[in-house]
C-alpha cells in the first residue's frame, strides 16, 4: 500500500491540476497514489493493475503536470515530441488521444479560473493510417505528445526530418506492456527505444524516463528489466513497481450445465450450454462472452440471437460479436455500441482482452477453459470497470477434462497466482530489421551498435558471434545473389564499423514491421478443382497424409506448393486433424503443473479412502457445486479402478492398445507447447524403431503416436523410446524432425521477411503473397544444403522451438525424468484407453462440425469402461486393477 495520502499526492502537482483532479475524481486509486510520485521524482515505473483502476491516468497525469512545470519555468513549450506513448492496439490510439485532449480543455478551464493561461498541449496520432498531410503537419507544428505504435514508432526513427523532432523525447509510456512482452513485437519495440534514447543522449538530453502500462502479470522484476532495459556493464537500469494486481475484488465460478456431461447424449449437452449461458446473460445488465475460437464466437452468436429473441427478452441486434476477422467499422461499431450501454451480450475469442474501454460489463462469462490464470485474470478483470466493483466471473464446462482444469485456474485466480510471461529471447530476424534503420541512422563502431542492443532486455545474452553473423549476413557475405537476395548495409569487418546502402531507407520504411502477413490458400485436388480455403495457420500444422474436414467432406493433404494446398478425397476416413487446432490457446506450462499436482493430490486422497473428504475440499476450497464436485471424484476413481494409477505432475503414465493400428498413450500434463516438442521428438524415434510412419495427436494432457506395423509395442520397447529422446538430443532431433514441414516452411517465410531476405515491396513493386511464399520455399531449400547455419534459418528453429513450442521446459521435464523427480509407468496391452486417455485418443478423430461425434465416442468408451470396472470388481466397483 502507498505510504502517501490523497492530499500528499495533490500536494505534488500544480495548483490547477490538483483543483481539476479532486473536482472530476474526487480521490485517487490506489495504484495512482504508488505512481504520481514517483512519475513526479522522475523514476522509471512498472504500473501493474487491472482494467478499471487508473493506471493510465497515473502516468499522463505526472507527465502531463511536468509538462506544465517546464512551461512554467521557461515560459513555453518547445516545437519537439516531449512524451511518446505506445499501444500495440492501433484502434486504442485515437481513444487515447480523445481521452487525454478532454482532460487537457478542462485543465485550462479550471486554470483560467485561478488566473493562469496555460499553453496549448498538442496531441497526435501517427500510425500506418495517418496520412501524409497530417505527418506534414506533424513538422511545420510537432505534438507535444505523440502517440504511436512499435511499427510507426521504428518507421519515425529513420523519417529524416521527424527524426529530430524526436530528440528531445523525455518520457516514453508503454502501454499493455504484458501483451507486447510475450512476442517480437516487443523485442522491436524496447530496440526502437534504445535507438531513441541515444538519438536523445547524442543531442545533448537526459536519460528516458519509461512508464510501463499492465494488466496482471508476473514476474513483475522480469517485465520491470524488459521495460528498462540493461547499462553498458550488464546491471538492469532501475526500475520502480507499482503492484496493484489485485486492487479490485474478484469472483470467480466454474459452472456445470444442469445435465450428466458424460452419459446423455451430446444434444442434450450442447443445449444445456446454450440454456445456462443464456440464463446467466439474462440475470445481467451487458455481458462479456469469450469463446477461445473465431468459429465457437460465430456459432455462439447465432445461438444466443435465437435463444434471447424467441423468449422476447432481448432484440437480435444487441448481441454481437467481435473477434479479429470482422471488418475493422464493424468492430469500432461493436465497441462505441458497447460503450453506450446499447448491447446486451458481446461474443469474442481473444479481441477484447486488451484494453480497449467498453464501458459497463457486470458479468464475464468464458465458455471452456482460458488455458492461464493470466487470461483468466485479464479476461474477468473486464467486469466491474470501476477499481470498487466486483470482477465477477463465470466459466461454463462440458467436459471432466475441461472440469477439472478450470476448478483449478479459478482457485489459482482467487488465490492471486498468475503465471509467468514467456519473453522471446535473440529473435535474430528483428535484430537484422534494426540493424537496417540503425545504419540509416548513421555510420556505427560494431562495438557500439552492440553495446546499444545488449541495452534490450531481448538482447542482454547476444554473443558477438551471432551479432557478426547477422552483420554478415546483412552485408551479403552469403553471396545469395543468384537467389535475389542484396545487401542491405556495408560492413568492413576489418575496421569494424558498418552503415547503410543506397536504397537501404525506402526497404526499411516499406517493410519493416513483425507481424506476419497471413494469407487464406487455396485448397485444390490432384486433379486440378478447386475446394475451399484455409488459414495458413492451420495449413503450417499439417504433414503429407492428414486428414481434415472443409466444406462437410474429408480430404488428405499431400502438399503445398505456394499458397496452394494440394489434397485428394478421403470420403469416409476419420478427420486425424481437427479444423478449430491452429486457433485453440495451449495450457501455460504453469498451469499445467498445477492441475497435475491437483490429479496428484485428489488421487492420494481417494485412493486413502477419504472420498468424503475430497468432495468437501472441491466443493468448500474449489467452489464447486456438490454435482460438479462428484464429477470429478467419480473421474479420479475410475482411472484408479481401471489402471491403478492417475497421471499427474510428477508422474508420466505411458499406455497402449490396438484399435486399427497400435495407439501409444502418453498422460504427459505440461501443455501443448512442451507436449508437442516431446510428441514430435518420441514419434521421430518410434518411427526408427517400428520402421513405419508415426502420426502423432497433441492435447493439453498428453499425446498419442499411432502407427501401423507388425511390430506390436511393448514395455522395454517404450523404456528404450523414452531414454532415446535426452535433454542434450531434442533439440537436434527436433530441428531434423521440422526441417521439411509445412510449420519450417511458413514460419521461415516470416522471417525471411522480417529479415528482410525477401521484400514485400520495393521500388513501387508489391509481390503477391504467393510469389512471396514460393521464393521462401525455394531459399529455404537452397539455405539448408548450403547454409544451414545463416542467421535466417536458425531464427526460424528458435522461433518454432522456443516461441512456438516449449523446448525449453520440455527439456526440464526430461532432466526430471531421468533424475526419478517424475516417474514414468507403461501399463498395455489395454483393451480400451483408460478414463483419462479418452479425450487424447479422440482429438485425434474429431473435428469441429463432429463435435457431437466426439462426445458420442467419449460417451461409448465411458459406458466400455464402466462394464470392465463392474464385472473386475464383480459389480460394485469397490476393487483396484493395478495392470490393463
Amino acid at each position: 500500500m502507498s505510504s502517501y495520502t490523497d492530499e500528499d499526492v495533490l500536494r505534488l502537482l500544480r495548483p490547477y491540476v490538483a483543483a481539476w483532479f479532486k473536482t472530476k475524481y474526487g480521490s485517487f486509486t490506489e495504484p495512482q497514489r504508488q505512481a504520481i510520485p514517483l512519475i513526479k521524482r522522475g523514476k522509471n515505473v512498472l504500473i501493474s493493475s487491472p482494467t478499471g483502476t487508473g493506471k493510465t491516468l497515473a502516468a499522463f497525469l505526472g507527465v502531463l503536470d511536468e509538462l506544465y512545470a517546464i512551461w512554467e519555468e521557461r515560459g513555453f513549450l518547445e516545437d519537439y515530441v516531449y512524451v511518446v506513448y505506445v499501444s500495440p492496439l492501433r484502434a486504442l490510439n485515437n481513444d487515447m488521444r480523445r481521452n487525454l485532449l478532454e482532460p487537457v480543455r478542462e485543465i485550462v478551464e479550471v486554470a483560467k479560473g485561478m488566473g493562469y493561461t496555460l499553453p496549448e498541449v498538442r496531441v497526435a496520432v501517427r500510425t500506418s493510417d495517418t496520412s501524409s498531410y497530417e505527418k506534414q503537419k506533424m513538422l511545420r507544428s510537432p505534438p507535444h505528445i505523440l502517440i504511436t505504435t512499435p511499427e510507426s514508432l521504428a518507421i519515425s526513427l529513420v523519417a529524416p526530418r521527424f527524426r529530430e523532432k524526436l530528440s528531445r523525447v523525455r518520457w516514453v509510456v508503454v502501454d499493455e506492456i504484458h501483451d507486447l512482452a510475450s512476442s517480437k513485437r516487443g523485442a522491436h519495440l524496447m530496440l526502437s527505444i534504445e535507438r531513441l534514447e541515444h538519438l536523445v543522449q547524442s543531442t545533448g538530453g537526459g536519460p528516458l524516463q519509461r512508464i510501463g502500462l499492465s494488466a496482471t502479470i508476473a514476474p513483475l522484476e522480469v517485465v520491470a528489466e524488459f521495460l528498462g532495459g540493461y547499462r553498458d556493464d550488464g546491471s538492469p537500469r532501475p526500475v520502480e513497481v507499482v503492484d496493484a494486481r489485485f486492487a479490485k475484488p474478484l469472483e470467480v465460478r466454474v459452472v456445470v450445465p444442469d445435465v450428466d456431461i458424460v452419459r446423455d447424449p451430446p444434444e442434450a449437452i450442447n443445449e444445456s450450454i446454450y440454456v445456462k449461458l443464456s440464463e446467466l446473460v439474462k440475470e445481467h445488465r451487458t455481458a462479456l462472452v469469450f469463446t477461445n475460437t473465431r468459429s465457437a464466437t460465430e456459432r455462439v452468436v447465432f445461438k444466443l440471437k435465437r435463444i434471447l429473441s424467441k423468449e422476447q427478452l432481448v432484440d437480435m441486434d444487441r448481441v454481437e460479436a467481435h473477434h479479429s476477422s470482422i471488418s475493422r467499422d464493424l468492430r469500432l461499431d461493436v465497441e462505441d455500441r458497447l460503450k453506450r450501454g446499447e448491447l446486451k451480450v458481446v461474443v469474442s475469442s481473444t479481441s477484447l482482452e486488451l484494453g480497449i474501454d467498453i464501458g459497463y460489463i457486470d458479468l464475464v462469462v468464458l465458455l471452456g477453459s482460458p488455458k492461464s490464470t493470466t487470461r483468466l485474470l485479464q479476461r474477468v478483470g473486464r467486469a466491474g470497470h470501476r477499481i470498487s466493483e466486483v470482477s465477477k466471473g463465470r466459466v461454463i464446462v462440458v467436459d471432466r477434462d475441461d472440469l477439472t482444469e478450470c476448478a483449478v485456474l479459478a482457485k489459482l485466480a482467487m488465490d492471486r497466482f498468475i503465471d509467468s510471461v514467456r519473453i522471446p529471447e535473440k529473435p535474430l530476424d528483428v535484430l537484422a530489421q534494426n540493424i537496417v534503420g540503425m545504419s540509416i541512422e548513421q555510420r556505427w563502431n560494431a562495438d557500439e551498435a552492440l553495446k546499444l542492443i545488449r541495452r534490450a532486455y531481448n538482447y542482454r545474452n547476444l554473443s558477438k558471434g551471432e551479432f557478426l553473423e547477422v552483420l554478415r549476413f546483412l552485408s551479403g557475405r552469403y553471396e545469395l545473389e543468384n537467389e535475389g537476395v542484396y545487401s542491405k548495409i556495408w560492413f568492413d569487418e576489418g575496421e569494424g564499423s558498418f552503415g547503410r546502402k543506397r536504397g537501404a531507407r525506402m526497404i526499411y520504411q516499406l517493410n519493416s514491421g513483425v507481424i506476419p502477413d497471413e494469407s487464406k490458400m487455396v485448397v485444390i485436388t490432384t486433379q486440378g478443382r478447386y475446394v475451399g480455403n484455409l488459414e495458413e495457420e492451420f495449413v503450417e500444422i499439417l504433414e503429407p497424409g492428414d486428414v481434415f474436414v472443409l466444406s462437410g467432406r474429408t480430404f488428405k493433404f499431400i502438399r503445398s506448393d505456394g499458397l496452394k494446398v494440394v489434397v485428394e478425397p478421403a470420403d469416409g476416413a476419420k478427420p486425424t486433424v481437427p479444423s478449430w487446432f491452429s486457433e485453440m490457446l495451449p495450457l501455460s506450462f504453469d498451469s499445467a503443473l498445477k492441475v497435475g499436482r491437483f490429479r496428484r493430490m485428489l488421487a492420494s486422497m481417494i485412493a486413502g479412502g477419504s472420498v468424503d473428504h475430497a468432495l468437501e475440499l472441491l466443493v468448500k476450497e474449489y467452489k464447486l457445486q456438490w454435482e460438479a464436485a462428484k464429477a470429478i471424484v467419480d473421474y479420479v476413481w475410475e482411472q484408479l479402478l481401471y489402471i491403478g494409477d492417475v497421471p499427474g505432475d510428477d508422474l508420466i503414465l505411458v499406455e497402449y492398445f490396438y484399435d486399427d493400428g497400435w495407439h501409444v498413450v502418453f498422460h504427459t500434463l505440461y501443455g501443448r507447447r512442451v507436449n508437442d516438442a516431446l510428441s514430435r521428438a518420441y514419434a521421430s524415434v518410434l518411427s526408427d524403431l517400428v520402421l513405419a510412419p508415426v502420426k502423432v495427436a497433441v492435447t493439453d494432457n498428453g499425446f498419442t503416436l499411432s502407427y501401423d506395423s507388425s511390430r506390436s509395442p511393448n514395455h522395454d520397447m517404450i523404456l528404450e523410446l523414452i531414454r532415446k529422446v535426452t535433454p542434450e538430443n531434442l533439440r537436434s532431433i527436433l530441428e531434423s524432425t521440422i526441417a521439411n514441414t509445412e510449420l519450417m516452411k511458413r514460419r521461415f517465410r516470416h522471417v525471411a521477411e522480417r529479415s528482410f531476405m525477401i521484400l514485400r515491396r520495393y521500388r513501387g513493386y508489391e509481390r503477391s503473397p504467393e510469389r512471396i511464399q514460393l521464393s521462401a520455399q525455394h531459399l529455404l531449400k537452397v539455405l539448408l544444403e548450403e547454409y544451414p547455419s545463416i542467421p535466417v534459418v536458425r531464427e526460424t528453429f528458435r522461433e518454432i522451438l522456443e516461441d512456438y513450442m516449449d523446448v525449453k521446459n520440455a527439456i526440464k521435464i526430461l532432466d526430471m525424468v531421468r533424475s526419478g523427480e517424475i516417474k514414468v509407468k507403461v501399463v498395455g496391452p489395454l483393451e480400451y484407453p483408460s478414463p483419462m486417455a479418452h479425450s487424447i485418443v479422440v482429438k485425434g478423430y474429431s473435428d469441429v462440425v463432429l463435435m457431437e461425434d466426439k462426445r458420442k465416442i467419449m460417451r461409448m468408451l465411458y459406458e466400455r469402461i464402466q462394464a470392465i470396472i463392474s464385472s473386475k470388481s464383480g459389480g460394485g466397483g469397490g476393487s483396484k486393477l493395478f495392470n490393463g
